[in-house]
């Protein structure tokens, strides 16, 4: 059987992605819109997709779709209860950024931590002419050694942040959640967490249990001088409390690298912040050169599994 390929937004993906090694024809688009899926889709027995969403009632118009190949871990873009109906077999990607996330969220914690934006501003600004002495302490520096990072979901990413911060010295602290948890981790209550941390780092899934949950009750239980690095969901943090907690001081910075609706076509309120002690990147703590290879290559590997009868890394 021959196989008709559609990648519905390559240009999501910064990589070489090889041609499967079944028999197929290949047909690829930069990006998608919503009206354009079945269109698109009409003749497509294997669909890859980032973004584009593939709800139930676009899967219900393609009756020859039988694989959903998703270029990322995580998934909420497909109605993955509608593929169930229909036989689509769904999958997405492991394991490919356990190194590029880990290192993003420490170079955001460093440079908070060290108050790398308003040393840079302020030498911009000429204040190291003015002064009398070879430097200045106009903002706090902290180590990192001995201090407490919390973090929030012990996936492959959160054990990853955990070993790099044990490389700096630093004491590791998991969050207690519900539900299934990684063996061989010790947990931590979540009210200890917040009280004890230096450094919360947020690398957990969105759910409907965790949606907002950390707002202005959880940033007052926090210390004044703790930071907060989000490398994960952007609906995990109520973005207008923590605008709030900046700007009032309840915690001394943050550095985020997701927002909650992305692209943030009709703004953002983190979008309008200026402040030495936020840092906001553009979801790319995933997106080194090597990371997006490895997902490209797992990306076809997924695939031609499938074809060949056994199917790896499914969700459906």
């Amino acid at each position: 059987m021959s196989h008709h390929v559609v990648f519905l937004d390559r240009s999501t993906l910064k990589a070489n992605v090889r041609r499967p090694s079944f028999d197929h024809t290949w047909e690829e688009y930069d990006t998608t819109s919503p009206e354009q899926v079945v269109e698109r889709l009409k003749n497509a027995t294997v669909a890859f997709t980032n973004k584009v969403p593939l709800r139930g009632d676009v899967l219900a118009q393609l009756p020859n779709l039988k694989y959903i190949g998703v270029a990322a871990t995580g998934y909420d873009v497909i109605d993955v209860p509608a593929c169930r109906e229909r036989g689509i077999v769904v999958a997405n990607i492991r394991n490919y950024a356990v190194h590029t996330v880990p290192e993003h969220a420490f170079a955001l914690i460093l440079a908070l931590r060290r108050s790398i934006i308003a040393y840079r501003q302020d030498v911009e600004r000429g204040r190291w002419q003015e002064v009398d002495q070879f430097c200045f302490f106009d903002h706090a520096i902290y180590d990192l050694f001995d201090s407490t990072i919390g973090i929030f979901g012990e996936g492959v990413l959160g054990q990853g942040t955990a070993k790099i911060a044990r490389g700096f010295g630093m004491k590791v602290l998991f969050a207690d959640h519900p539900g299934p948890k990684a063996p061989g981790v010790e947990f931590t209550p979540v009210e200890e967490v917040l009280a004890q941390s230096d450094i919360i780092s947020l690398h957990c899934p969105l759910t409907a249990d965790s949606r907002n949950m950390f707002g202005m009750e959880q940033f007052r239980k926090m210390k004044r001088s703790a930071i907060l690095i989000n490398t994960a969901r952007g609906g995990l943090v109520n973005e207008e409390d923590l605008v709030t907690a900046l700007k009032e001081g309840v915690i001394a910075g943050a550095g985020f690298d997701v927002l909650t609706k992305e692209p943030p076509k009709e703004g953002n309120p983190l979008l309008d912040l200026r402040l030495p002690n936020f840092i906001l990147t553009p979801h790319v703590a995933w997106a080194s050169d090597g990371a997006m290879q490895f997902l490209a290559d797992q990306l076809v590997d997924n695939a031609e599994a499938f074809v060949k009868g056994s199917p790896v890394n499914t969700v459906t």
